[in-house]
């Protein structure tokens, strides 16, 4: 089980269909300006996967695109933040394509066919719940059983969801992670049926559904309480979902008025959410910034992908 809200911290895949004198022009060119990193084939098939870009290649490939494409790729949130950039970023790409070439695709498709090319393509390790949330939006509650997902949006009151975003807190501790060695890690715990992981991910599925009634019912301090019940748990899983940084950071929060927190994401760095007690999240905020890391503001998205033409 999870709870999960998207994020207006966007993705952006821009694709341009490359013509020289009014003819369709030979080629695929990929940009990412967040890397400052180039690739160029002459047509898919010469796209190799080299750690450069591969997710847009991918992306490519799978779609089956011809040649004649400049891709440009770009990201707000910072690299290995946790926030699910690599998920969102393979939405936007495939919605992107999608339109181009006249695909017609659901969203919970371009959710499933992002992850598959995550996990089938490049072997990265992880769920799928970014992807759903980057495709559908909203602040939504998702089963996973097997490769069944169903999710729903969790239509929470004007107070409650008000409340909720401004009392939230993100920041970026400036040290990004790679999530597949921690899934990895995880996964390997979890698989040798280890006591302590097994019984930690039974009680982030209670904690989750917890969580989801606390937010209908309006009870965000019980909220704020549950995230910090799941920090604890989140940590049983493996030793490196957190480090001396991370620890301080939390002791600080919690000084200054927090309730509970989270890392995003698979841990081990990237950013850190915390539930503030009413008007005490700018004595968190200030006292974390002075900690050296930074904060990230944003506001819940219930739009999800979207596509446009320019």
């Amino acid at each position: 089980y999870v709870v999960n809200a998207a994020l207006n911290i966007y993705s952006y895949a821009t694709i341009v269909r490359a013509k020289s004198g009014g003819e369709a022009k030979r080629g695929i060119n990929i940009y990412s300006s967040d890397f400052d990193l180039y690739v160029e084939a002459e047509d898919i098939r010469k796209l190799e996967y080299d750690g450069n870009i591969d997710l847009a290649k991918a992306a490519v490939k799978r779609m089956k695109m011809d040649t004649g494409l400049t891709m440009i790729t770009q990201s707000v949130a910072p690299p290995g933040s946790g926030l699910g950039t690599s998920a969102s970023m393979g939405v936007a790409l495939i919605a992107a394509l999608a339109r181009l070439s006249d695909q017609r695709m659901l969203r919970y498709e371009m959710a499933e066919l992002a992850s598959l090319i995550e996990r089938e393509e490049l072997g990265i390790l992880g769920g799928k719940q970014d992807h759903y949330a980057s495709a559908l939006g909203g602040i939504r509650f998702m089963e996973f059983r097997g490769d069944e997902v169903k999710t729903s949006q969790l239509t929470l009151s004007r107070d409650t969801r008000l409340e909720l975003e401004k009392n939230l807190l993100l920041v970026y501790t400036g040290k990004s992670r790679l999530s597949g060695d921690i899934h990895s890690k995880v996964t390997g715990a979890w698989r040798a049926r280890e006591p302590e992981t097994t019984d930690a991910i039974r009680q982030l599925k209670r904690i989750t559904v917890e969580m989801k009634e606390a937010l209908l019912g309006g009870d965000l301090e019980a909220f704020g309480r549950l995230m910090n019940e799941n920090w604890q748990q989140q940590k049983r899983l493996h030793p490196s979902v957190t480090n001396a940084q991370i620890e301080s950071l939390f002791e600080r929060a919690y000084a200054e008025g927090a309730l509970g927190g989270k890392a995003c994401g698979a841990g081990g760095g990237g950013c850190l959410l915390f539930y503030c007690r009413p008007d005490s999240e700018h004595k968190v905020q200030r006292a974390l910034e002075g900690q050296g890391v930074r904060t990230i503001d944003f506001n819940f998205d219930d739009l999800g992908v979207q596509t446009w033409e320019a």
